[in-house]
This record gives C-alpha cells, structure tokens and sequence, in this order.
C-alpha cells in the first residue's frame, strides 16, 4: 500500500490547524497513469460521482428519447442537487412524463440542502417529499428506464432489480472494476454501490470524458450527458456548490462531480482525462481544494477565479473578517498555487 498524500491544510494565522490526507490519480481512456499520489489501490465507495456513469442507460437503452427528456433532466440524473424549485420542477416533469409521482421513488425523503429552499418550504407549512432528496433526479431517470424497457417500477432499488442490474454491468464495463456482491453495499439513497480502486473510477471518468473505451451506443451516451451537464450546471447542484461554480466558469471543458465523504471526480474531455480524489477524512471541501488544484495543472487552466478561490478558500469568522484559508498541498498544485488569498467569499 502507498502511503497517502496531503491534499489539503487549513491554517490560522500561518499556523496549520487541520490536515487532509488522501489520495489523487489522474488516468487516460487506455489506462495509462498521467499522474498519481497516495494509495489509488485500495478499493473506495465512490458514492454520488459516480450519478453520470449510472445515467448511461438511461440513454443507451432508448429511455430518454422515448420521453423525450429535456437536457434539464439529463443534467439532474446525474445530480446532488440541493432542493431548489428548478431541481424539484424537472424531477417532477420526469416522472410525470412515465405518468407516475413522487410517491415511487424510493429514495427517502429530507429537507431541501439548500438552505433558502427548506425555509421557504417550512414558511408555507410544507414538509418534503421525496423529489426534496439530492438524489430524487437520479432515481426519476432509473423510473424513466424500468417503465422504457418494461419492467415493474416496485423495489427498483433492489439488487436484484433489472434496473439495478443494468447499472452494476454498466459501472463494471466502464470502469473495469467488478462490482459484485463481494464489494456491494448500501448507498445513503437505498440503491447499491460498490467499493471500487480510486484508479478504477478516474479511468471510468476517462472513458466518459473521451467515449475511448466505451461501445458505440455508451459512447454516444456519454457525450450527450457532457452536453447536458455543460450547458445545465445549476441542475448538477445549485446555488453556491463547488460543482456548479466551476462549470458555470470552466464546462464544457471542465465537468466536475461531488460524492459523500471525500470523493471526487473530474473529466477534462479536451485532454482524454478522468481524475479522482479521495480524502480520507471524510472532507468534501478538502476533495473540492485538492480538485482546484489539479484542474488549473492539468487542463492548463490559469487567471480562472474560482479556481483561484477554492486553491486559497478564504476562511471567515461570523463577523465576516478573515482568519485563515484552506489551501491545496503545492505537491499537487505545483507553480498554479496563487500567491494571494482570494476576495471571494
């Protein structure tokens, strides 16, 4: 095993309060290693960045065509979306358009992430549904599939459902991982996910940033959802997350995906690249510095702002006065580390 690397430190005053260890690796569609740092072998949860991979499907079995889904709803299947009317609007069209609602999804249910979207439900005496989860538009597109292809909406979260056995072929012929009982578990929405090596996921992310690799129809696929992600970044996450910052700023070039604790993914299509990170702490804002980072290196991206504000995060007390910053490691960032702290907040 590789010793982790640090990918992250947040300091006080130019004194290291935090460090963030962890792993990065950086792969090409024929699997060569472009860059690599820390332990990239030992299999990981790749959790909700792997949402675009699971969207394949929807489109290579005919589903998003047979209902014609808009490229809003493309984007939000491959989403942790935060709750807002847009993203609770398109996943209800979704599901409208199979003629189901939202008492199929099997997702669970929580309070919008975004924090303006919960108030303003809880002020009208509202609570949420099941469309509120960050993985409602995921789930409306495994609906779109299960009722295109024929089969029974009911436990489509199982195993055992061909829904979800479509997606565990599709993620192992992608990423070249098995993804069997032997490394299944439960994912925080009910459907399964499987422990897979950091390596396998950044050449998965290859592959769907280039269509090397992939089967005609998968590569097609992919190409559609990178134009769907690109030109509808706000339905990936929404108002203030990292992902729909930087696409706002940097896609088509850059496309980004969050996952719970840690992880994180990148696809650069005009390189070939898939990049993916694991902070082992469990630190999402960590992955998304140690992100920043390799994006400005390796798609040679330079003066980009938000790229320049999440190497450097400012970080503010409740007064608003700065008091530190969380900073990639320069082991990652190299000679793109700007020197000055950003403004942006």
């Amino acid at each position: 095993m590789t010793d982790d690397v640090l990918l992250a430190q947040t300091t006080r005053n130019g004194i290291v309060e935090s460090s963030h260890y962890g792993a990065a690796i950086i792969m090409d569609a024929h699997g060569k290693t472009v860059f690599s740092a820390g332990d990239c072998a030992t299999p990981i949860f790749p959790r909700s960045t792997v949402k675009a991979l699971q969207a394949l499907p929807l489109l290579s079995e005919g589903a998003a065509d047979r209902f014609a889904l808009p490229d809003t709803a493309l984007a939000l299947a491959c989403a942790s979306h935060q709750g807002e009317p847009e993203h609770i609007a398109v996943a209800s069209d979704m599901l409208a358009r199979t003629g189901y609602d939202y008492g199929v999804l099997e997702c669970g249910t929580h309070w919008p992430l975004d924090n303006t979207s919960a108030r303003a439900l809880a002020a009208v005496g509202q609570t949420p549904c099941a469309l509120h989860n960050c993985c409602s538009g995921k789930h409306a597109g495994f609906i779109c599939l299960a009722c295109s292809t024929g089969q029974e909406v009911a436990h489509y979260t199982r195993p055992e459902h061909p829904v979800m056995q479509t997606i565990a072929r599709t993620l192992q012929d992608v990423t070249g991982a098995a993804h069997t009982a032997a490394n299944m578990a439960v994912d925080g929405c009910a459907i399964p996910t499987w422990a897979i090596p950091l390596s396998a996921l950044a050449l998965g992310y290859a592959r769907f940033a280039s269509g090397i690799g992939l089967s005609p129809d998968r590569a097609e696929a992919a190409g559609r959802l990178r134009h769907a992600i690109a030109h509808n970044p706000t339905m990936i996450a929404g108002t203030g997350q990292f992902d729909t910052l930087v696409m706002q700023e940097l896609a088509p070039r850059v496309l980004t995906k969050m996952g719970a604790e840690g992880v994180m993914i990148v696809a650069l299509p005009e390189q070939g690249f898939g990049i993916a990170i694991k902070c082992r702490d469990g630190s999402v804002r960590a992955a998304e510095t140690a992100a920043a980072a390799l994006i400005a290196r390796f798609a040679r991206i330079e003066n980009s702002p938000i790229l320049a504000h999440y190497m450097r995060r400012p970080l503010k007390n409740w007064n608003g006065q700065r008091v530190g910053e969380l900073r990639a490691s320069p082991m990652l960032a190299e000679d793109f580390l700007p020197s000055a702290i950003s403004d942006q907040t």
